[in-house]
């Protein structure tokens, strides 16, 4: 956009609300710093008790007649919803869908191979989409499909719901399933016990540390065992028995 053009829309549009002396309008509906309605009052009067309070008057509704202006601490306002979008930030993440192949006359191992597969992917708070490869005369059977699908939805309900109905996709049917969890709370459980088990580990060094501890302490506690001297301990040693 040339110079010319910058000027004609009145330049940047800020997204920032206003505030106190930038609110330029005779009156606002006005409230307070607890969320209680004040009622409308003149810009004048606002601005008054916003400096009385050592408090932002900022503007919450702009299009609403007249706008709606609230009392805040609005430094206070804006870190703190920075530190909620940096925390949604860390918290998101980025979708996966885990894909699953299976044959309609598939037999029981390989089933059960596979079913354990998706139920690691859902505990993980992974989607699954789930394959069902038709080859030759099993396309006339679309029920073997259906049905297997359906089994596979029921065996692995504790984990996960079907996020898409089986449907047909030209040789294929496709299922989506989806977690019940969270790709978060799958990973903060994952964490939960991975520091319970480091905690058993170390409470397991701990007693035995103390054990070995205890069985030092006890030896050396204990007298020093005397030899009983028998009769060959009183004859001169020079002497030939020979």
């Amino acid at each position: 956009m040339d110079r010319s053009s910058h000027d004609k829309f009145g330049g940047h549009i800020s997204t920032e609300p206003r505030i106190n002396d930038r609110i330029r309008v005779s009156e606002v509906r006005l409230v307070g710093p607890a969320g209680e309605q004040v009622g409308i009052v003149r810009i004048e009067d606002a601005l008054r008790l916003a400096r009385e309070s050592e408090l932002d008057l900022v503007e919450v509704a702009p299009m609403a007649r007249p706008p709606v202006a609230k009392l805040m601490d609005y430094g206070k306002f804006k870190y703190e919803n920075a530190q909620k979008a940096r925390e949604s930030r860390r918290n998101q993440t980025n979708t996966v869908i885990k894909e699953m192949k299976l044959r309609p006359k598939i037999d029981s191992h390989d089933y059960e191979t596979k079913k354990g597969h998706v139920v690691r992917f859902l505990k993980a708070g992974d989607k699954v989409k789930i394959t069902i490869m038709f080859r030759g005369r099993e396309q006339s059977r679309p029920e073997l499909g259906y049905n297997l699908l359906k089994k596979l939805a029921q065996d692995v309900d504790e984990f996960g719901f079907i996020e898409s109905s089986p449907k047909q996709d030209g040789r294929n049917m496709l299922m989506v399933l989806g977690p019940h969890k969270k790709k978060t709370e799958a990973r903060a459980e994952v964490r939960a016990e991975r520091d319970r088990k480091a905690a058993e580990r170390q409470a397991d060094a701990e007693v035995e540390r103390t054990e070995q501890a205890d069985h030092r302490t006890q030896h050396a506690e204990q007298p020093p065992t005397k030899k009983k001297r028998g009769p060959a301990d009183n004859l001169d040693p020079d002497i030939d028995l020979s």
